[in-house]
C-alpha cells in the first residue's frame, strides 16, 4: 500500500445550520477541515495509507480533531502535541447570488507555532511515496515557512514526490509576501496545482482574459502561463482547475493541465452546490490518485474533476466518496437516480 503524507493545519469548523447568516445562528454545526487533511482523507478512502503531520493542542478540543480523522482512516501517528489551540473557521454558506463567507480565528493554533524539532521528517518520509501541501501552511507564520521547507527538503532527500496546491488566501498574507515565500518552495515540487487567482497571486502569472464570474475563461492563456510555470520551475505537471461561478449554487466544473508537450481541458460537470469547501482539495486528492494509478495524466485530471464535483454535493470539508462511484460518474452516469 502507498504511502501518503500531508502537512498542514486542521481547523474546527463551526458552520450556521442550513443558509442561515451569522447573525441569525443560534447555533453551529461542528466538523473539522483544513486543505491537506482533506486531501488525506479523500485518498484514505481511496484506500492509501495516508499520514497527516501536523501539531494539536494536548486537551479534548485537539483530541476530537484527531478523532475526526482517526475515523475516516487517516494515520494521526505523527501529529505533535502541545500549543495553547486549535485554529477556528466560521463558514455562512451562501445560496443564489449571495456569496459565502469565511471568518478566521486561527491566530496562535499550535501548528503555526510549531517548531522543526516537534517532528522527525526522516522518520515521516521514510518508505513515503508522495507529499503534499497547501500554500494556506506557510502563510500561517514564520516558524510555518521554515517548518514547510524542512518538511520539503526531507521529502526530496528521500526521493518523495512533491505535489502543492498554491492555495492564495487574501486573510493570510498579501500577494507580494505570497510570491517571495512561494517561489522559493517551488523547487521542490513535482506537480503544481492551482487556479487562475493562485497563479497570480501566489506566482505572478496571469492567464488572460479570465472572469469566473462571468463564466469567461480563456483557455489559450491557461496554456501560455503553463509553459512560463514549466519553464521556470521545471515542473513535471502544472495543472488547474476551472471554475465558472454562475452563482453561488450553480457552477461550472471543469479543469486544464500540461506535461511540457501536451495541453489538455477535461469535461466540464454543471453542479448544483451543497457545499464547495473542500473542492479544491478533493480535486487535488483526485488527481494525486490518477497519478499513483499508473493513469496517465489527462485521465488523472478527469478522475480529479469528477471527484470534485462529487464532493460538491456533500456536506463538510471532507469528500466521503469511493473510487467506484468516481468511476461511475466518469462512465456518465450523473443521473442521480435512487440506487436500490
Amino acid at each position: 500500500m502507498k504511502k501518503i503524507v500531508t502537512l498542514g493545519e486542521i481547523m474546527l469548523r463551526l458552520s450556521t445550520p442550513g443558509f442561515e447568516r451569522f447573525v441569525q445562528a443560534e447555533s453551529f454545526d461542528v466538523v473539522y477541515g483544513g486543505g491537506e487533511a482533506n486531501v488525506a482523507v479523500s485518498l484514505a478512502n481511496y484506500g492509501y495509507n495516508t499520514y497527516f503531520v501536523s501539531k494539536l493542542p494536548n486537551n479534548e478540543i485537539g483530541q476530537a480533531a484527531i478523532n475526526h480523522l482517526r475515523r475516516f482512516g487517516v494515520n494521526t501517528k505523527y501529529i505533535a502535541r502541545g500549543g495553547e489551540r486549535v485554529g477556528i473557521y466560521y463558514l455562512e454558506s451562501g445560496a443564489s447570488m449571495r456569496p459565502s463567507k469565511v471568518i478566521y480565528d486561527r491566530d496562535h493554533s499550535s501548528i503555526s507555532e510549531a517548531d522543526v524539532n516537534d517532528f522527525d521528517f526522516d522518520e515521516i518520509f521514510k518508505d513515503a511515496d508522495w507529499f503534499h501541501f497547501t500554500g494556506i501552511t506557510p502563510a500561517l507564520s514564520e516558524k510555518a515557512i521554515v517548518l514547510t521547507e524542512e518538511a520539503l527538503k526531507s521529502a526530496k532527500r528521500h526521493n518523495v514526490t512533491v505535489s502543492v496546491d498554491l492555495n492564495y488566501r487574501k486573510k493570510l498574507w498579501t500577494p507580494e509576501r505570497a510570491n517571495e515565500v512561494m517561489s522559493n518552495l517551488m523547487q521542490y515540487v513535482d506537480v503544481c496545482i492551482g487556479n487562475e487567482e493562485d497563479a497570480e497571486k501566489v506566482l505572478g502569472f496571469k492567464p488572460g482574459k479570465t472572469d469566473v464570474t462571468s463564466g469567461d475563461l480563456e483557455l489559450a492563456g491557461y496554456k501560455n502561463i503553463f509553459e512560463q510555470m514549466k519553464e521556470k520551475f521545471g515542473f513535471k505537471y502544472v495543472i488547474s482547475s476551472l471554475r465558472e461561478s454562475h452563482s453561488a449554487s450553480d457552477n461550472g466544473w471543469s479543469a486544464c493541465a500540461y506535461d511540457g508537450s501536451e495541453f489538455y481541458h477535461s469535461r466540464k460537470y454543471e453542479i448544483r452546490i451543497v457545499d464547495r469547501v473542500g473542492g479544491g482539495d478533493s480535486f487535488a486528492a483526485g488527481v494525486i490518485h490518477g497519478l499513483l494509478d499508473g493513469r496517465n495524466f489527462k485521465d488523472a485530471l478527469e478522475f480529479g474533476v469528477a471527484a470534485s464535483a462529487l464532493k460538491h454535493t456533500i456536506l463538510g470539508d471532507f469528500n466521503m466518496v469511493t473510487v467506484e462511484e468516481v468511476e461511475t460518474l466518469l462512465k456518465g452516469d450523473a443521473s442521480g437516480r435512487v440506487q436500490r
